[in-house]
């Protein structure tokens, strides 16, 4: 009887570390790729005070100031205002922002398409509307 249970002890104790193993190794590499990405746009924003940035941490701690310094395994945020300085390590940040800059590459297009929509729609409406200006009443 004892043989029995403690085998069937031992069988349930090496079923939960296998998948459990399994499932720390996945979750590990989805880490990994995280911790990548936000090194990855860490360095390209790169150092220095125009490097204006917001940082929001696992614990939903959020950092605003620019990245002063980048290591291999951290970076420095120093707040523009107060002078403090706070290193960051890639694992603990959970997102980063690059702030200011004006507008985007994309909304500056949205904004060039929205121009020219304008200026086409008043140069074909107008005319259409005021019939070449033979009405003396009228919007136009």
């Amino acid at each position: 009887m004892f043989k029995r249970t403690f085998a069937i002890m031992l069988s349930g104790i090496l079923l939960v570390a296998a998948f459990g193993f399994q499932h720390g190794l996945a979750q590990t590499a989805n880490d990994t790729q995280a911790i990548a990405k936000i090194r990855a746009k860490v360095q390209k924003i790169g150092v220095g005070s125009n490097a204006r940035v917001e940082v929001k941490l696992h614990d939903q701690t959020q950092l605003k100031g620019y990245i002063s310094a980048a290591e291999q395994d951290s970076f420095t945020v120093t707040d523009g205002k107060t002078g403090a300085t706070r290193t960051v390590s890639y694992a603990d940040a959970s997102g980063v922002k690059k702030l200011g800059g004006g507008l985007s590459a994309k909304n500056w297009i949205i904004l060039g398409a929205a121009v020219v929509g304008a200026a086409v729609t008043w140069v074909i409406v107008k005319p259409a509307l005021c019939d070449g200006g033979a009405q003396t009443r009228g919007p136009c």
